[in-house]
């Protein structure tokens, strides 16, 4: 790689982008990123033009000699860049309104990166997601796709079965979430903490904890158990999980299991929200107006604290760190979304897995766990089926394979249900969903 490092962002007019920027100066001295191109859509340029002043002003306060570019011309940013993040909503958040909201009119949970919310923000992402890999095979062939965009699973298996550029990873903040949170309620500090992750994006289990190499599982799943003590995150209710049931699966699920562990109540919980108006989706847009509105502020050269509300914590550290270890050669581990390759030895070696990496600068390895234990394999097993159709449906645009991954998913809850709906959520989405252009033209 050139001395100078050029980053492009792909949904650059985010509200996260200020936490990707404050990664990028803290690390400046080990990642020398010169240029850091923002890109967006037409209608996302007043977010991005907002986004990339207060980016500016960041950089010029930390004194580090980055250029900030934003641009509309994706092609004109993706010229000889190194590593190339995407932080997509396609649709925006009008878009996630309608995944939540349209699953549970139906009674069934509304979730942006499972169930049938899932599959439309997956259907709706692949296309485009394709056709990045497609310009970046072209112009920018040694650069790394590191992807954030949700469902990042479906994203990457897509990625990697369909895409034309191979040098593709999915990140996600889970893992590193989940770190620190034990780490705060183990109280010691981060570094001595390691645990191995294994299974898919938002499905993943921590098979053991360990401090200084010991394994203290068994201390983690006593706290686990203490309903006072939950690993959560801002955008899925806490609710405490049963006691003999933690101890009883012996490893540590992730915030997301509690969709599948604890469906009826989550649906309780959601049926509420849905006749207040107060779904999650609906949450996010009142944040992001309100931080969009912290942004247009020209004093502010800062990423201010409140972005910290909106769900993504610790995004910069999963996004940077993998950028900084590929660039440095590190050989460190890391959790991250990538081709299985036997490292998960009961799921396809071909299939996108989240697991434990090391990362050189070839990229990630995947570390081998052999078999998920048996109490876990079916859920994976089924989820990662529903990613494998999905991902089809969303590159053929065939409404049997989008039907299929619709009840397939286990919190769809019957095939005439799913029809319903899948057709509905067609309807309401068609704007953004090219490949079944077909099916809208005969109904």
């Amino acid at each position: 790689m050139k001395n100078g490092i050029k980053i492009v962002t792909i949904g650059g007019g985010s509200s996260y982008t200020p936490e990707f920027v404050e990664g990028l100066i803290k690390r400046y001295d080990e990642l020398p990123v010169s240029e850091l191109w923002l890109v967006d859509i037409e209608a996302g340029k007043n977010k991005l033009d907002i986004v990339g002043n207060l980016a500016k002003r960041m950089v010029e306060k930390a004194g580090v000699p980055m250029e900030i570019h934003l641009t509309l011309d994706r092609k004109e940013a993706l010229i000889d860049a190194d590593f190339v993040t995407t932080q997509m909503r396609v649709g925006q958040l009008k878009a996630r309104i309608q995944d939540e909201r349209l699953p549970i009119k139906y009674g069934m949970i509304g979730q942006e990166t499972n169930g049938a919310g899932g599959l439309f923000k997956g259907m709706r992402t692949i296309p485009v997601l394709l056709e990045i890999a497609d310009e970046m095979q072209q112009l920018c062939p040694d650069a790394w796709l590191i992807n954030f965009t949700n469902p990042a699973g479906m994203v990457t298996e897509a990625l990697l079965r369909y895409g034309s550029h191979p040098k593709v990873v999915g990140v996600c903040n889970l893992p590193i979430n989940t770190r620190m949170t034990l780490a705060k309620l183990l109280d010691v500090e981060v570094e001595r903490l390691h645990i191995d992750f294994a299974g898919l994006n938002h499905m993943v289990y921590g098979l053991d904890v360990l401090v200084d190499g010991e394994s203290v599982l068994e201390d983690v799943l006593e706290i686990m158990s203490n309903p006072d003590k939950q690993v959560s995150m801002r955008n899925i209710a806490p609710l405490p999980w049963e006691p003999e049931f933690i101890k009883s699966l012996g490893i540590i699920p992730c915030p997301y299991h509690r969709y599948f562990y604890k469906t009826s109540d989550i649906l309780e919980k959601q049926l509420e929200e849905f006749k207040t108006g107060t779904t999650r989706a609906e949450v996010v847009q009142q944040l992001e107006n309100e931080l969009f509105e912290l942004y247009k502020d020209e004093n502010l050269d800062i990423k201010p604290p409140q972005l910290e509300q909106r769900g993504g914590a610790y995004y910069s550290d999963a996004a940077c760190n993998l950028i900084s270890s590929i660039y440095n050669d590190r050989g460190d581990i890391q959790t991250l979304n990538v081709q299985n390759d036997g490292a998960i030895s009961d799921l396809p070696r071909e299939s996108a897995v989240e697991v434990n990496c090391v990362v050189t600068k070839s990229g990630p390895k995947p570390i081998a766990v052999g078999e998920l234990p048996v109490a876990v394999s079916g859920l994976v097993h089924q989820i990662k089926s529903f990613e494998r159709v999905a991902a089809e449906a969303s590159v053929t645009g065939s409404y049997e394979k989008a039907l299929l991954a619709m009840t397939i998913n286990p919190l769809v809850t019957s095939d005439v249900k799913a029809k319903q709906l899948l057709d509905e959520m067609l309807e309401v989405h068609k704007e953004y969903l090219p490949q079944f252009r077909e099916r809208f033209t005969h109904s």
